[in-house]
């Protein structure tokens, strides 16, 4: 009796031991927005190098709708175990402002860590006479309401940046919304709408063929992809940044050794020359920090797009 006593001891302290140790089971990353864009791409990378590096599967499985929240509560209401993350974007705290109500708290979810920055450069169509910022300005509170400005939809980080854009300076833009960025560009290409708000590696080639001018790149610093752009800082919007951030995390609770392991994962993976170089040609800029500066950011940006969604008087419809 005490041998197979001994025995069914020896086996549940074994499974008990395999269960802690983690990953032991395929971890789903979830991205709340389709194929291709800047956060797929970025998701992609990390979940393959993850899985080289801990032997176990990652899959990246896309959830997009509702901008970005039916991905993320899917993941908000996950078993907090950590086989069940985000990886998000700006986006999830300029929802949460933008709508009265969203099924998610982004200050509930567990922080694992910062992962990249995504530049926005400021462009024109070549009919606007504006080379600069200040020339923009200018010309603005000469033509007030003359100026329109594309953006992939209401609310989107894009639409925000202008806005923010407008009210540091008073000037008066016209917004219009399009069903996505592939409209949006066209109609800016073709000169029926002035300006926009782009990622840098989307608006690039178009700059490069003569099409569009950049008139500024990146927020508080120059785009790694243009250097020779002015920053919005250069420009003298010092007390704003557009650039939209990128980051890893969990449903609320997740146990602090997976969010230690899995943000040492996350540094290690983005500290690699090779992935780093990948991610800045698709306009991905990496950058980590601590679940706690990151904690400390989504607090930030909630009052920050707030103030804006209410002084512009945003609504999400």
């Amino acid at each position: 009796m005490n041998f197979l006593l001994k025995i069914s001891l020896s086996f549940l302290l074994a499974a008990t031991a395999a269960q802690a140790q983690y990953p032991n089971r395929p971890i789903k990353l979830v991205v709340p927005f389709t194929p291709g864009t800047g956060i797929d791409i970025l998701a992609r990378v990390f979940a393959q190098k993850l899985q080289e590096r801990t032997k176990n599967p990652v899959v990246v499985e896309n959830r997009p709708g509702a901008s970005g929240n039916i991905g993320t509560e899917a993941v908000a209401k996950a078993p907090a175990d950590g086989y069940t993350l985000l990886m998000t974007a700006t986006t999830i705290v300029q929802s949460a402002v933008l709508h009265k109500t969203v099924p998610y708290d982004p200050k509930g979810m567990t922080p694992i860590g910062h992962a990249a920055v995504g530049n926005l450069s400021l462009v024109a169509h070549p009919s606007v006479a504006a080379r600069s910022v200040a020339d923009l300005v200018a010309l603005a509170k000469t033509q007030p309401g003359k100026l329109n400005y594309a953006s992939p939809g209401n609310a989107t980080p894009h639409h925000l940046a202008m806005e923010l854009l407008k009210l540091h300076f008073g000037v008066q833009l016209v917004h219009v919304p399009y069903k996505g960025t592939a409209g949006a560009v066209t109609d800016l290409l073709g000169g029926q709408v002035h300006l926009m708000f782009l990622p840098v590696h989307v608006a690039l080639p178009q700059v490069q063929a003569g099409k569009l001018n950049m008139l500024a790149s990146g927020g508080a610093q120059r785009s790694p992809a243009t250097p020779q752009v002015p920053s919005l800082a250069e420009a003298g919007v010092r007390d704003i940044d557009v650039d939209i951030w990128y980051a890893l995390l969990g449903p609320a609770g997740l146990p602090r050794d997976v969010v230690a392991l899995l943000n040492a994962e996350l540094v290690a993976i983005l500290a690699d020359a090779d992935t780093r170089a990948g991610l800045l040609k698709q306009g991905l800029s990496p950058q980590t920090g601590t679940p706690a500066e990151l904690a400390r950011l989504i607090e930030a940006d909630l009052e920050r797009w707030g103030r804006v969604v209410r002084e512009a008087r945003i609504s999400a419809d």
